[in-house]
């Protein structure tokens, strides 16, 4: 699949670069700037503040709405951590655990300091049930410190086309970082293409093995998957500062389709997103 470049906002001017597993030579086309012409044409209402829907496959934006407009992410943001480890780290290697990646709050699955867990199911966890404390393994296992890390978060961002984030920490709580709906989108174009990514994101369930031999059984927070079977993941996240943040995949009728939200404070984001997909499907 080649992949054009969805342009707009700050980041006119960059080409989108992609990149495989192999650290390949990155390739790059570039699609026209946005423009007004599709921005309405008969879609449904959104309530998220920032959208944008897009063509997985080739990059074209189909519908935007604030997508330029900078704002706190939360967990989506960790698309940027998954990426990293899926395109530089071990997979099937350890990780053991340090106090400091199970002191962070709210959604953890409870691993423990000192115990040890196979980077694959460490980044199931944090993609099924958005689990920050296996964000922070994650992130510490492969940098010396957090901060090490976001730079290489904001580095992964550049590579994806994503000029105007700006992350400071692999989970998506509140800080001083923010992206866009447009960033988040060339995130996520990215995240589609790497099979490790897109087999974690659209599982349904997965049963974690703690080191103790004890089974939890997560389900996916998001919830397209368990209603809709022409959903295939990606990742939602919300705080307070950030509101409701969903970022959904689709194939359905031989097209494939990626839809951002930001900013949502509705209790039907899901419903929202389920409408506009299916309305790009059919457009």
């Amino acid at each position: 699949m080649t992949g054009l470049l969805f342009l707009g906002g700050c980041a006119q001017d960059e080409s989108l670069q992609r990149t495989t597993p192999e650290k390949a030579e990155p390739t790059t086309e570039v699609a026209p700037s946005a423009s007004a012409s599709f921005k309405t044409s008969g879609a449904p209402p959104i309530r998220a503040v920032s959208a944008i829907l897009i063509d997985a496959r080739t990059g074209k934006t189909l519908y935007e709405k604030n997508a330029d407009e900078p704002r706190q992410v939360a967990s989506t943001q960790k698309l940027v951590t998954a990426l990293i480890v899926a395109e530089e780290d071990p997979l099937d290697s350890s990780v053991t655990i340090d106090r400091a990646d199970t002191m962070v709050e709210p959604t953890k699955v409870g691993i423990r300091a000192g115990e040890t867990y196979p980077r694959r199911q460490l980044l199931r966890a944090m993609m099924v049930k958005s689990a920050n404390d296996c964000a922070v393994a994650l992130a510490r296992s492969h940098s010396r410190s957090i901060s090490e890390f976001a730079g290489e978060m904001n580095r992964y961002a550049r590579l994806c086309g994503a000029t105007c984030s700006h992350f400071v920490n692999p989970h998506g709580l509140p800080a001083d970082q923010h992206s866009t709906a447009r960033d988040m989108a060339r995130i996520a174009f990215r995240a589609y293409r790497n099979p490790v990514l897109r087999e974690a994101m659209a599982m349904r369930s997965f049963c974690f093995h703690y080191a103790s031999g004890r089974l939890y059984f997560l389900e996916p927070t998001d919830k397209l998957l368990l209603r809709d079977p022409f959903c295939n993941g990606m990742k939602t996240g919300y705080t307070e500062a950030a509101g409701k943040c969903l970022i959904s995949s689709y194939s359905r009728n031989n097209r494939e389709l990626i839809l951002v939200q930001l900013g949502s404070h509705s209790p039907v984001i899901f419903d929202d997103a389920e409408r506009m997909l299916q309305w790009g499907i059919n457009r």
